[in-house]
């Protein structure tokens, strides 16, 4: 077991071929630190505020954006214009509560794709994600 504060950090970002800066590593760490989770920018933003991290709301959706095209990350847009980065990179579905915000896990082999259209001529599927939006029962 690593017993250095970064060293998890430090390791995704080497095997992701990016340069370790302060501000990544730090940001690796808030992001990996607690297990799988998901986050939005502002919510990264003000955890390294609360950190003493001092990173601009810019370098936190740039270092979201270059985590997710490195593959640390997984981006999940539930609405234009709001996104939350999953650091659960593997292939999964994901329940989003409309009120709370809250966005959970749903276990790929949970969800059965009966059907799906073709792509057009020059073009692949390179994956589906489902997204099952959450609201609370009429009463």
């Amino acid at each position: 077991m690593n017993t250095r504060p970064f060293s998890n950090a430090l390791e995704k970002l080497k095997v992701a071929g990016l340069r370790p800066t302060r501000q990544r590593l730090a940001l690796a760490k808030l992001l990996t630190e607690r297990g799988h989770r998901h986050v939005t920018a502002e919510e990264l933003y003000q955890e390294a505020r609360q950190a003493q991290i001092p990173v601009s709301l810019a370098t936190i959706y740039n270092t979201l954006h270059q985590f997710t095209t490195a593959g640390i990350l997984r981006e999940v847009a539930v609405d234009m214009g709001q996104s939350y980065f999953d650091t659960n990179t593997s292939h999964h579905h994901h329940f989003f509560d409309e009120a709370s915000g809250e966005l959970s896990d749903i276990p790929a082999d949970a969800v059965e794709i009966g059907r799906l259209p073709a792509p057009p001529a020059d073009r692949e599927i390179d994956s589906v994600e489902v997204i099952v939006r959450l609201r609370s029962r009429a009463s």
